[in-house]
């Protein structure tokens, strides 16, 4: 049986200590004042062109006027911006953390519908990343429904009256809808989480497989449910957040970079407790194989980003190809960084099948994909709510180092609540003894 180290609980509720007063100092700050936006804009402006300073200074009163109030408006839109930023910083973060776990438990399914032989080894792992879930995907909503107007343009009426494009969507795109669904969604979603662990954990003292099958049933369900319920989640709590924009693959999209973050979660905390003492029953061939996902995923992520990418530039319909201008225009550097950390680097790093059996590598690489599937996400969210008003800062690294504390004492405590091994899997022998 694991137990959980009292450093892990230190360490997680320090970032979460941590993360809670760095966040809400974050808050406090960027509540600035009309004023203090003109001021601070009159202050950037100060570091312009000279001779546009002179061409304004000799325009007509009217057009005096009229600047003024332009500039009036900016300064107000300016504002917004910056109010905006640590609610996005923290549903970023939040967002990322539910999705591993989301990914985890879709690619647990897959293994159980499937009747993969190599994988039971390592369900007590995804069990227990799967455990955050729940709470993850509740502190979503309640962020969502928080955030409000400042992250949903769509939850703001005054917004709403004015725009017939989202007044045409507001039969699906309404708070109220939109909670409803989202408690489908989760309540599928932890109710399969149960009952699998629960048949699973029975298995273990039970005679006969009868729990095993059930879990494959529930598993070939679930699956089903999963991929509309998926589809539908991506474009309320992600794509919603720019209801001028759509894609249709967004949802596959989305899909892709969840189970790759997942699987390499499954990965890292696996070599982690083998560097323990625990888990001896997992070899080389094991991690090979997650590796191995690791890298078909990120090709698959790649696959799908410059398809969505390209079918957009090509086709160069307005409401689309806003998206991709807004990012590379204003996004450029970290755009491109992303697509870089999550397709050349593990790409070029996992391609050697020597090296997806060496922990070190594998966690290398892991913690690359992970750091640029948070930057996926941090591009999901941030052009449409703090547009050039962008930045890795306080709310960015407190809400990060807030949820990374909450998801490993979640994950660690659930490890510690059974035993590391589904022995009474059917399979179990043959996933102890897999090599090739």
């Amino acid at each position: 049986m694991y137990k959980i180290s009292n450093g892990i609980k230190i360490f997680s509720l320090a970032l979460i200590l941590l993360g809670s007063i760095g966040w809400t100092y974050s808050y406090m700050e960027s509540h600035k004042t009309l004023d203090q936006v003109k001021e601070m804009l009159a202050h950037e402006s100060s570091h312009g062109d000279e001779t546009a300073h002179m061409e304004e200074a000799n325009e007509e009163h009217h057009n005096d006027a009229h600047e003024s109030s332009h500039k009036d408006e900016h300064a107000e839109h300016v504002m917004h911006q910056i109010h905006n930023r640590p609610y996005a910083a923290l549903y970023v973060a939040a967002f990322f953390f539910m999705m591993i776990s989301l990914g985890v438990l879709a690619f647990y399914a897959i293994q159980y519908a499937s009747q993969a032989g190599w994988s039971p080894v390592l369900f007590r792992v995804m069990q227990a990343i799967t455990y955050y879930l729940l709470p993850g995907a509740l502190i979503v909503i309640a962020i969502a429904f928080f955030a409000d107007k400042h992250l949903f343009i769509w939850m703001d009426p005054d917004v709403v009256a004015h725009d017939k494009l989202i007044q045409g969507k507001s039969g699906w795109l309404n708070k109220s809808a939109f909670l409803i669904r989202a408690l489908i969604f989760i309540g599928g979603w932890s109710l399969y989480r149960y009952f699998s662990r629960k048949f699973s954990i029975a298995q273990d003292l039970a005679k006969d497989n009868k729990n095993f099958k059930r879990n494959f049933q529930i598993s070939a369900g679930f699956l089903v449910f999963y991929i509309y319920t998926e589809s539908m989640m991506s474009w309320d709590w992600v794509m919603s957040v720019d209801p001028h924009w759509f894609s249709t693959l967004f949802g596959w999209y989305l899909f892709a970079s969840m189970i790759v973050s997942g699987i390499t979660t499954i990965a890292l905390i696996t070599i982690y407790l083998k560097s323990q003492g625990y888990m001896k029953f997992v070899n080389d061939s094991h991690l090979h194989d997650l590796a191995k996902y690791m890298f078909g995923f990120s090709v698959f992520w790649a696959y799908l980003w410059f398809s969505q990418f390209m079918l957009i530039w090509y086709a160069n319909i307005p409401e689309e190809v806003t998206y991709f201008i807004t990012r590379i225009e204003d996004y450029t550097i970290p755009f491109f960084t992303m697509f870089a950390l999550n397709f050349i680097f593990p790409f070029l790093v996992l391609m050697n099948s020597d090296y997806k059996r060496i922990p070190w590598f594998i966690v290398m690489a892991g913690s690359v994909i992970l750091i640029g599937h948070y930057m996926d996400v941090y591009m999901m969210i941030m052009p449409a709510t703090v547009v050039d008003r962008y930045g890795f800062g306080l709310a960015e690294i407190s809400a990060l180092a807030f949820f990374t504390g909450l998801f490993l004492i979640l994950v660690f405590y659930s490890l510690s609540k059974a035993p590391l091994l589904a022995k009474g899997n059917p399979y179990i022998k043959e996933s102890e003894h897999f090599h090739y």
